[in-house]
Protein backbone atom coordinates (compact mmCIF):
# COMPACT_ATOMS: atom_id res chain seq x y z
CA UNK A 1 0.00 0.00 0.00
CA UNK A 2 1.59 3.27 -1.10
CA UNK A 3 1.77 6.13 1.44
CA UNK A 4 -1.31 8.35 1.49
CA UNK A 5 -1.00 12.12 1.40
CA UNK A 6 -2.34 13.91 4.51
CA UNK A 7 -5.88 15.00 3.65
CA UNK A 8 -7.53 16.59 6.72
CA UNK A 9 -11.22 15.77 7.15
CA UNK A 10 -13.72 17.26 9.56
CA UNK A 11 -16.58 15.41 11.19
CA UNK A 12 -19.31 15.57 13.80
CA UNK A 13 -19.66 12.95 16.54
CA UNK A 14 -23.12 12.73 18.03
CA UNK A 15 -25.15 10.27 20.07
CA UNK A 16 -24.81 8.34 23.35
CA UNK A 17 -21.22 8.36 24.58
CA UNK A 18 -21.36 4.65 25.45
CA UNK A 19 -22.92 3.52 22.15
CA UNK A 20 -20.98 1.71 19.40
CA UNK A 21 -19.74 4.00 16.66
CA UNK A 22 -21.23 4.13 13.17
CA UNK A 23 -19.31 6.14 10.58
CA UNK A 24 -21.37 7.69 7.77
CA UNK A 25 -19.66 8.68 4.52
CA UNK A 26 -21.40 11.06 2.13
CA UNK A 27 -21.44 11.05 -1.66
CA UNK A 28 -19.54 13.35 -4.00
CA UNK A 29 -21.13 16.82 -4.02
CA UNK A 30 -23.20 16.36 -0.84
CA UNK A 31 -22.57 17.06 2.83
CA UNK A 32 -23.12 15.01 5.97
CA UNK A 33 -26.77 16.14 5.76
CA UNK A 34 -27.36 13.56 3.01
CA UNK A 35 -27.72 11.05 5.88
CA UNK A 36 -30.42 13.05 7.67
CA UNK A 37 -33.22 10.78 6.31
CA UNK A 38 -31.69 7.80 8.15
CA UNK A 39 -31.08 9.44 11.52
CA UNK A 40 -34.35 8.11 12.88
CA UNK A 41 -33.33 4.55 12.00
CA UNK A 42 -29.89 4.93 13.61
CA UNK A 43 -30.73 7.35 16.40
CA UNK A 44 -30.09 6.21 19.96
CA UNK A 45 -28.41 2.96 18.90
CA UNK A 46 -25.11 4.43 17.71
CA UNK A 47 -22.66 7.22 18.24
CA UNK A 48 -22.64 8.68 14.74
CA UNK A 49 -19.47 10.03 13.16
CA UNK A 50 -20.41 11.94 9.99
CA UNK A 51 -17.39 13.26 8.15
CA UNK A 52 -17.07 15.70 5.27
CA UNK A 53 -15.06 15.17 2.09
CA UNK A 54 -12.46 17.81 1.10
CA UNK A 55 -14.20 21.00 0.00
CA UNK A 56 -17.57 19.69 1.19
CA UNK A 57 -19.59 20.99 4.12
CA UNK A 58 -16.85 23.19 5.51
CA UNK A 59 -13.87 20.83 5.19
CA UNK A 60 -10.97 22.70 3.56
CA UNK A 61 -10.10 21.62 0.03
CA UNK A 62 -6.57 20.25 0.25
CA UNK A 63 -4.53 20.40 -2.94
CA UNK A 64 -5.49 17.62 -5.32
CA UNK A 65 -5.53 15.27 -6.98
CA UNK A 66 -6.57 12.75 -4.31
CA UNK A 67 -6.76 8.98 -4.30
CA UNK A 68 -9.23 6.72 -2.52
CA UNK A 69 -6.32 5.74 -0.26
CA UNK A 70 -5.77 9.42 0.64
CA UNK A 71 -9.41 9.80 1.61
CA UNK A 72 -9.51 6.49 3.48
CA UNK A 73 -6.40 7.43 5.42
CA UNK A 74 -8.12 10.70 6.31
CA UNK A 75 -11.01 8.74 7.84
CA UNK A 76 -8.55 6.61 9.83
CA UNK A 77 -6.89 9.75 11.19
CA UNK A 78 -10.31 11.09 12.16
CA UNK A 79 -11.09 7.84 14.00
CA UNK A 80 -7.75 8.04 15.79
CA UNK A 81 -8.37 11.66 16.75
CA UNK A 82 -11.61 10.64 18.45
CA UNK A 83 -10.06 7.57 20.09
CA UNK A 84 -12.20 5.15 18.06
CA UNK A 85 -10.57 1.79 17.48
CA UNK A 86 -13.35 -0.05 15.66
CA UNK A 87 -16.62 1.07 14.07
CA UNK A 88 -19.34 0.09 11.65
CA UNK A 89 -19.35 2.03 8.39
CA UNK A 90 -22.04 3.01 5.88
CA UNK A 91 -21.19 5.06 2.80
CA UNK A 92 -23.00 6.44 -0.23
CA UNK A 93 -21.28 6.53 -3.64
CA UNK A 94 -17.77 7.94 -3.01
CA UNK A 95 -18.39 7.33 0.69
CA UNK A 96 -18.97 3.67 -0.17
CA UNK A 97 -15.74 3.52 -2.21
CA UNK A 98 -13.86 4.83 0.81
CA UNK A 99 -15.63 2.23 2.95
CA UNK A 100 -14.48 -0.60 0.68
CA UNK A 101 -10.89 0.66 0.89
CA UNK A 102 -11.10 0.84 4.69
CA UNK A 103 -12.59 -2.64 5.02
CA UNK A 104 -9.95 -4.12 2.70
CA UNK A 105 -6.89 -2.25 3.99
CA UNK A 106 -7.79 -1.74 7.67
CA UNK A 107 -10.24 -4.57 8.26
CA UNK A 108 -9.56 -4.66 11.99
CA UNK A 109 -11.12 -1.19 12.24
CA UNK A 110 -14.43 -2.01 10.44
CA UNK A 111 -17.03 -4.23 12.12
CA UNK A 112 -19.78 -4.06 9.47
CA UNK A 113 -20.18 -2.41 6.09
CA UNK A 114 -23.17 -0.84 4.32
CA UNK A 115 -22.55 0.28 0.73
CA UNK A 116 -25.21 2.45 -0.92
CA UNK A 117 -25.29 3.26 -4.65
CA UNK A 118 -21.58 2.76 -5.20
CA UNK A 119 -19.07 0.98 -7.40
CA UNK A 120 -15.68 -0.69 -7.12
CA UNK A 121 -14.68 0.58 -10.58
CA UNK A 122 -16.29 3.45 -12.44
CA UNK A 123 -14.78 4.16 -15.88
CA UNK A 124 -14.17 5.93 -18.15
CA UNK A 125 -11.47 7.85 -16.33
CA UNK A 126 -11.51 10.59 -18.96
CA UNK A 127 -15.10 11.50 -18.06
CA UNK A 128 -14.08 12.09 -14.43
CA UNK A 129 -11.00 14.04 -15.43
CA UNK A 130 -13.08 16.17 -17.78
CA UNK A 131 -15.58 16.86 -15.00
CA UNK A 132 -12.75 17.81 -12.65
CA UNK A 133 -11.31 20.20 -15.21
CA UNK A 134 -14.70 21.78 -15.87
CA UNK A 135 -15.36 22.28 -12.16
CA UNK A 136 -12.00 23.98 -11.73
CA UNK A 137 -12.33 26.20 -14.79
CA UNK A 138 -16.03 27.08 -14.76
CA UNK A 139 -17.27 26.45 -11.22
CA UNK A 140 -19.92 24.16 -9.81
CA UNK A 141 -22.92 25.80 -11.50
CA UNK A 142 -21.50 24.66 -14.85
CA UNK A 143 -21.98 21.00 -13.91
CA UNK A 144 -24.77 21.04 -11.33
CA UNK A 145 -27.74 20.39 -13.61
CA UNK A 146 -26.11 17.38 -15.25
CA UNK A 147 -24.90 15.94 -11.95
CA UNK A 148 -28.11 16.38 -9.94
CA UNK A 149 -30.10 14.96 -12.84
CA UNK A 150 -28.53 11.58 -12.03
CA UNK A 151 -29.42 11.73 -8.35
CA UNK A 152 -33.22 11.58 -8.64
CA UNK A 153 -35.74 10.03 -11.01
CA UNK A 154 -38.01 12.36 -13.01
CA UNK A 155 -40.96 11.09 -10.97
CA UNK A 156 -39.28 11.97 -7.68
CA UNK A 157 -38.26 15.40 -8.96
CA UNK A 158 -41.85 16.10 -10.08
CA UNK A 159 -43.21 15.09 -6.69
CA UNK A 160 -40.46 16.72 -4.56
CA UNK A 161 -38.93 19.63 -6.51
CA UNK A 162 -37.83 21.29 -3.28
CA UNK A 163 -35.55 18.33 -2.51
CA UNK A 164 -33.83 18.60 -5.87
CA UNK A 165 -33.45 22.35 -5.31
CA UNK A 166 -31.92 21.73 -1.88
CA UNK A 167 -29.34 19.29 -3.21
CA UNK A 168 -28.56 21.48 -6.21
CA UNK A 169 -27.80 24.39 -3.89
CA UNK A 170 -25.61 22.16 -1.72
CA UNK A 171 -23.65 20.92 -4.72
CA UNK A 172 -23.12 24.49 -5.93
CA UNK A 173 -21.73 25.45 -2.50
CA UNK A 174 -19.04 22.77 -2.78
CA UNK A 175 -15.49 24.04 -3.30
CA UNK A 176 -14.56 23.25 -6.93
CA UNK A 177 -11.02 22.32 -5.96
CA UNK A 178 -12.19 19.70 -3.45
CA UNK A 179 -14.83 18.39 -5.81
CA UNK A 180 -12.30 18.09 -8.64
CA UNK A 181 -9.80 16.29 -6.42
CA UNK A 182 -12.47 13.75 -5.47
CA UNK A 183 -13.36 13.26 -9.16
CA UNK A 184 -9.72 12.46 -9.81
CA UNK A 185 -9.78 9.89 -7.00
CA UNK A 186 -12.69 8.11 -8.70
CA UNK A 187 -10.91 8.29 -12.06
CA UNK A 188 -7.91 6.43 -10.64
CA UNK A 189 -9.92 3.93 -8.58
CA UNK A 190 -10.15 0.19 -9.17
CA UNK A 191 -11.08 -1.70 -6.00
CA UNK A 192 -12.19 -4.93 -7.66
CA UNK A 193 -9.09 -6.92 -6.71
CA UNK A 194 -9.44 -5.78 -3.08
CA UNK A 195 -12.99 -7.06 -2.60
CA UNK A 196 -12.02 -10.61 -1.52
CA UNK A 197 -9.95 -9.09 1.31
CA UNK A 198 -13.09 -7.64 2.92
CA UNK A 199 -14.30 -9.79 5.82
CA UNK A 200 -16.76 -7.37 7.44
CA UNK A 201 -20.42 -8.40 7.02
CA UNK A 202 -21.54 -6.37 3.99
CA UNK A 203 -24.86 -5.19 2.58
CA UNK A 204 -24.88 -3.55 -0.85
CA UNK A 205 -27.85 -1.28 -1.66
CA UNK A 206 -28.51 -0.20 -5.26
CA UNK A 207 -31.10 2.08 -6.81
CA UNK A 208 -33.04 0.30 -9.54
CA UNK A 209 -33.03 3.45 -11.69
CA UNK A 210 -29.54 4.71 -10.81
CA UNK A 211 -27.73 5.81 -14.00
CA UNK A 212 -24.48 6.55 -12.17
CA UNK A 213 -23.86 3.27 -10.32
CA UNK A 214 -26.59 0.93 -11.62
CA UNK A 215 -27.45 -2.41 -9.97
CA UNK A 216 -24.88 -4.42 -11.99
CA UNK A 217 -22.17 -2.40 -10.24
CA UNK A 218 -23.64 -3.42 -6.90
CA UNK A 219 -23.76 -7.03 -8.08
CA UNK A 220 -20.02 -6.95 -8.83
CA UNK A 221 -19.34 -5.79 -5.29
CA UNK A 222 -21.68 -8.33 -3.70
CA UNK A 223 -20.17 -11.19 -5.70
CA UNK A 224 -16.63 -10.12 -4.80
CA UNK A 225 -17.13 -9.99 -1.02
CA UNK A 226 -17.75 -13.24 0.80
CA UNK A 227 -21.33 -13.57 2.07
CA UNK A 228 -22.26 -10.05 0.96
CA UNK A 229 -25.90 -9.38 0.03
CA UNK A 230 -27.42 -7.07 -2.57
CA UNK A 231 -30.68 -5.16 -2.07
CA UNK A 232 -32.19 -3.20 -4.99
CA UNK A 233 -34.49 -0.27 -4.16
CA UNK A 234 -37.27 0.22 -6.69
CA UNK A 235 -37.98 3.69 -8.06
CA UNK A 236 -34.71 5.13 -6.77
CA UNK A 237 -31.85 6.75 -8.66
CA UNK A 238 -28.39 7.59 -7.30
CA UNK A 239 -29.44 9.02 -3.92
CA UNK A 240 -31.61 6.04 -3.06
CA UNK A 241 -31.50 6.86 0.64
CA UNK A 242 -33.19 10.21 -0.08
CA UNK A 243 -35.80 8.79 -2.46
CA UNK A 244 -36.67 5.86 -0.17
CA UNK A 245 -35.57 7.01 3.30
CA UNK A 246 -37.55 4.54 5.38
CA UNK A 247 -36.71 1.49 3.26
CA UNK A 248 -33.01 2.22 3.11
CA UNK A 249 -32.92 3.08 6.81
CA UNK A 250 -34.62 -0.18 7.74
CA UNK A 251 -32.44 -2.45 5.59
CA UNK A 252 -29.24 -0.83 6.83
CA UNK A 253 -30.34 -0.91 10.47
CA UNK A 254 -31.35 -4.57 10.16
CA UNK A 255 -28.03 -5.42 8.56
CA UNK A 256 -26.05 -3.67 11.28
CA UNK A 257 -28.05 -5.42 14.01
CA UNK A 258 -27.56 -8.81 12.36
CA UNK A 259 -23.82 -8.12 12.13
CA UNK A 260 -23.70 -7.30 15.85
CA UNK A 261 -22.59 -3.75 15.17
CA UNK A 262 -25.05 -2.24 17.65
CA UNK A 263 -23.79 -4.19 20.62
CA UNK A 264 -27.23 -5.82 21.15
CA UNK A 265 -28.79 -2.50 22.15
Amino acid sequence: MSPAKPIPLTGSLEGPADAPVLVLGNSLGTSRAVWDPQLAAFGGRYRLLRYELPGHGGTPAAAGPYTIADLGAGVLRLLDAHGIGRAAYCGISLGGMIGMWLAAQAGDRISALGLVCTSAYLPPADAWLDRAARARSSGMTAISEQVVGRWFTPAFTAARPEVRAQFTAELERTDPAGYAGCCEAIAAMDLRSSLPAISAPTLVVAGADDPATPPPHGAVIASGIARARLRVIRGAAHLANVAAPAEVGVVLAEHLRAAGADGDR
